[in-house]
């Protein structure tokens, strides 16, 4: 079927590895947006820590956020769907990394917040500079994490942590042995040293399946691109589903095509491939 919405991961996938958008991958996409074809981020970052190129780009409506905790219409205001973390759940879970040697925030309204001793340590746990700027400059420290979000006594939209190098054996052990403590979430991971835990209906698959209900479109009619675990939902769920080379072995498995690298113009390579423009 031709192809009406083109649904994309950003880190690692449509920004290369400076996380960064070329010039021509931009004018790939525009291409596509006149020629009707929907744009779509679906990333783990929240709407704010959108690079302000992806945000700025006029054609681009729909937003996938949060792993799928949102599916966000921005010209009407409209949140599409929501899927939370329930208050007294997000309290345990932070509860459960306070044991773990990891600093950790969570994303609640939109916003990303750390303990402030957290936070002087991120320049130890980012993944490398352009990661650690984003983090310092977007998420906002506060004295004491639980406190202050039992204060505000909200459903919090995904959880993150971050391990030090010489702990990545721990986390790749998390990744398989934490979900039975905590029923209802999901687990993935988008960084080489981090886990992200979400609500479970809070995954890429279910939010685009959402996004083209709402649309009215047929899931065959998706491209869907990505790199890490947190992708396989949504390349599992689109029509064609991407992975890219130097991505995660299980995202390259559930494809239906292997694009190149992030490096290597991966994305606009299988747009052009794929879709009539």
């Amino acid at each position: 079927m031709k192809i009406k919405l083109v649904a994309f991961d950003l880190d690692g996938t449509l920004l290369n590895s400076q996380r960064a958008l070329i010039d021509e991958d931009a004018e790939i996409l525009q291409r596509a947006a006149e020629a009707g074809i929907k744009i779509v981020p679906a990333t783990g970052r929240f709407l704010g820590a959108i690079p302000k190129i992806i945000r700025d780009m006029s054609f681009i409506r729909y937003f996938i956020t949060m792993n799928g905790a949102q599916v966000f219409d921005r010209q009407q205001n409209f949140s599409i769907s929501r899927a939370e973390l329930p208050l007294s759940q997000a309290l345990d879970i932070l509860k459960i990394l306070d044991e773990l040697p990891v600093i950790y925030e969570c994303v609640m309204e939109d916003s990303g917040w750390m303990n402030k001793s957290h936070y002087a340590l991120a320049d130890k746990y980012a993944p490398d500079a352009r990661y650690l700027e984003l983090l310092v400059t977007l998420r906002k420290p506060v004295d004491d994490l639980k406190e202050f979000v039992i204060k505000r006594g909200r459903p919090v939209q995904k959880i993150q942590c971050l391990f030090l190098e010489k702990d990545l054996k721990l986390r790749d052990e998390l990744l398989k042995k934490l979900a039975p403590r905590l029923p209802g979430t999901i687990i993935s991971t988008s960084l080489k040293n981090n886990l992200e835990i979400n609500n479970i209906h809070a995954n890429k698959g279910d939010a685009l399946q959402k996004l083209t209900e709402y649309l009215g479109l047929s899931m065959k009619e998706v491209l869907a691109f990505g790199d890490g675990l947190n992708d396989i939902s949504m390349i599992k769920a689109a029509g064609i589903g991407v992975a890219m080379t130097g991505g995660y072995d299980e995202a390259c498995e559930a494809a239906d095509y292997v694009t190149s690298s992030c490096d290597d113009r991966g994305v606009t390579k299988a747009i052009l491939k794929f879709c009539e423009i």
